[in-house]
């Protein structure tokens, strides 16, 4: 006599049971790109876009400034105070990025190419992309400014004390911490999951790179696209997300620290 109860499950993900299970995990994976970005560097988009209309209602663009990093507060420990904790909270989406992608038994950071494996490697690697991001920058952004396109940008409007320096630094290691993480280590594998050819997946993440930077005006949304489209080919070729936090790290501290020098703010 055949046991009833020894039937086999369906193992087909369309089959009886398990029919529609691939499009709500699609819509698990929308709803959480959403959140993620809602967090982080979404809301700079948003908040980027309404910040460049509310200039443009006011005067020609070219008439505008950007100020990278201000003053928080009047009084130096609570200035420190501040700055430490805005840099502290604005990589929290990338602890929730790192909790969302574990898996059991991997590491995250081995998997998205964020660690000490290929130190010559990524150290080359850092310096190329600095060379071809960081001279063009400087000329396009004087060419926004000749053509009326681009606001005048400040990288930076803190006091000089003690600590503005190094909090300069971790501000741009932050910048490029959190948004190389999130756009090549986190969007880019995301988005295909969700559907998303690996070509529309970079193209997505380098307009929504351009996007949170319109508030500089239109010629650092374009400069911050194109770099969008070699960052997220890098990182679809080597799969290593450390050169590319090195390089943007080292493009904000010449820019956060030596901005004057480099033709910044003026």
């Amino acid at each position: 006599m055949e046991d009833s109860a020894a039937v086999p499950a369906p193992t087909n993900p369309t089959a009886s049971g398990y029919q529609g299970w691939g499009v709500r995990s699609r819509r698990r994976l929308i709803i959480e790109v959403l959140l993620v970005l809602g967090l982080s560097l979404g809301q700079s988009a948003v908040y980027s876009v309404v910040s460049l209309l509310d200039k443009l209602s006011r005067a020609p663009i070219s008439q505008g400034t950007s100020t990278l990093n201000t003053v928080l507060n009047n009084r130096e420990v609570f200035d420190f105070t501040y700055q430490i904790l805005d840099i502290f909270f604005a990589l929290v989406p990338v602890m929730l990025v790192f909790y969302l992608l574990a898996e059991p038994g991997k590491s995250v950071s081995r998997a998205i190419g964020l660690d000490w494996r290929h130190p010559v490697k990524d150290g080359l690697g850092a310096v190329a992309l600095l060379v071809v991001i960081g001279v063009p920058s400087l000329g396009l952004y004087a060419a926004g400014r000749a053509m009326g396109i681009t606001t005048e940008i400040i990288p930076s409007a803190l006091n000089q004390y003690w600590w503005t320096i190094p909090v300069l630094v971790l501000s741009a290691i932050r910048a490029g911490v959190l948004e190389e993480v999130i756009l090549n280590g986190y969007l880019l594998g995301r988005l295909e999951k969700i559907g998303l050819a690996p070509v529309a997946a970079i193209l997505l993440a380098a307009l929504l790179r351009g996007s949170y930077h319109l508030y500089q005006g239109f010629g650092p949304f374009i400069g911050n696209f194109v770099m969008g489209l070699l960052f997220g080919w890098v990182y679809k070729k080597y799969g290593r997300v450390a050169p590319l936090v090195v390089a943007h790290a080292l493009v904000d501290i010449a820019a956060f620290t030596l901005g004057p020098a480099l033709g910044f703010g003026g």
